[in-house]
């Protein structure tokens, strides 16, 4: 098993990066990322916290011998879960993968949570674990490739939703401007 995380700030408030979230695909920096569905969306009468459940649907290219070896195709399906906390301002995303889900498993956590009234503290940690306990050189070498797209789809995340977060913001801040 491979765990990658990290962790930073956005510079906008935390009612602001979860109206954000909402708005994060499609941008042209995830464009792995083809489509969003929601599935279910609950509130809690009591606590007020709302759940999300959506399937991201992804299509990215995968190496050729990771395609002879399972099959498949470009399409992957990712199942995710958020909950969002007015009351303790916390805002939790947890996913997984559907799409070749009994050759490895990516299971994801982001949270966010205020660090001021400007600042959103991001933090993120993915648990990437092949099944193929047969070949175990074959294993680490479709965990590295595994880890690999991680990284390079978190950084282009990071790219993206900065850039969800600035348009909107930016747009809002113009509207509400004193002419």
């Amino acid at each position: 098993m491979h765990i990658f995380s990290q962790s930073f700030k956005y510079d906008h408030s935390w009612s602001h990066v979860v109206i954000g979230m909402w708005h994060k695909y499609p941008n042209p920096h995830c464009t792995h990322v083809v489509n969003v569905d929601v599935l279910d969306r609950t509130i809690d009468p009591i606590t007020g916290i709302i759940r999300t459940e959506r399937v991201l649907g992804c299509k990215q290219k995968a190496p050729s011998w990771i395609v002879k070896l399972f099959g498949g195709s470009e399409d992957a399906f990712v199942r995710e879960i958020s909950f969002v906390d007015p009351a303790t301002q916390t805002a939790t995303i947890t996913s997984v993968n559907l799409s070749l889900s009994q050759f490895a498993t990516c299971y994801e956590r982001i949270q966010y949570r205020p660090t001021s009234s400007t600042q959103t503290s991001f933090t993120q940690t993915a648990e990437i674990q092949a099944r193929m306990a047969m070949w175990r050189s074959m294993t680490d070498k479709f965990e590295d490739w595994l880890v690999q797209r991680f990284e390079q789809n978190a950084i282009s995340g990071k790219a993206g939703f900065s850039d969800v977060l600035r348009t909107m913001w930016e747009a809002k801040e113009q509207q509400t401007a004193p002419s």
